[in-house]
Formats: C-alpha cells, sequence, structure tokens
C-alpha cells in the first residue's frame, strides 16, 4: 500500500500564489507516477498534472499550463505543485494519487491522499 498526504492549501486572492506538498510512503517503488487533481463542488475530478519518479516527464491540463509547475523535492517521495497566477476557477480540492502509468486519467490511479482545499478569492 501507499500512503500519500497533502498539504499547503490555503485562501489566496486572485493572481496569487500556493505550493501544495505530496509526500508518499510505503510501496512508492511500484507506483512511479505522481498526479495532481482537483475537484469543485458540483463538479467531476479532474487531472491537473502529473510526473513520473523514472525519468521526471510531466503533463498538465491545459487551463493550467503556463501557470502551474509539478516538480520532485529533494526528499524522496515528495512531490510539489507551485501554482501561479490563481483564479476564481482553480478553487477546489486538490488531491495526489499514484499510479502506474503518466496519464491525467483518474482511473488510472490507485491510492490517493485526503485532500487539501484551495480557496481563490478577493
Amino acid at each position: 500500500q501507499v500512503q500519500l498526504v497533502e498539504s499547503g492549501g490555503g485562501l489566496v486572492q486572485p493572481g496569487g500564489s500556493l505550493r501544495l506538498s505530496c509526500a508518499a510512503s510505503g510501496f512508492t517503488s511500484k507506483y512511479p507516477v505522481i498526479g495532481w487533481f482537483r475537484q469543485a463542488p458540483g463538479k467531476e475530478r479532474e487531472g491537473v498534472s502529473c510526473i513520473s519518479s523514472n525519468d521526471g516527464t510531466t503533463y498538465y491540463t491545459d487551463s493550467v499550463k503556463g501557470r502551474f509547475t509539478i516538480s520532485r523535492g529533494n526528499r524522496a517521495n515528495t512531490v510539489y505543485l507551485q501554482m501561479n497566477s490563481l483564479k476564481a476557477e482553480d478553487t477546489a480540492v486538490y488531491y495526489c494519487a499514484t499510479g502506474r502509468r503518466l496519464t491525467l486519467n483518474r482511473y488510472d490511479y490507485t491510492y490517493w491522499g485526503q485532500g487539501t482545499q484551495v480557496t481563490v478569492s478577493s
């Protein structure tokens, strides 16, 4: 099993920045991909970004390209999501998850964290 813990959410004004962290523990070597997803009230959970721990390849959904950056931390099994130029429509609960395929399809991910709330509002 893999355990995931997200942190770093909060309230920020439009145009501001936040950095989310995802700390993974357990059998992480079996699940080399970490993805970030978000779910706004009344909406489907959508993939935001993902990264492969094998070669560092990253993917982003179109709505966050140029604003969000996913990266691996110096500490093993830690992944960050740097979010800049935040907009009201970025408001959601953000989840990290692990899987074996580098996709933004939530059904390809096996283990999930509990989520962290991001609210963008003035």
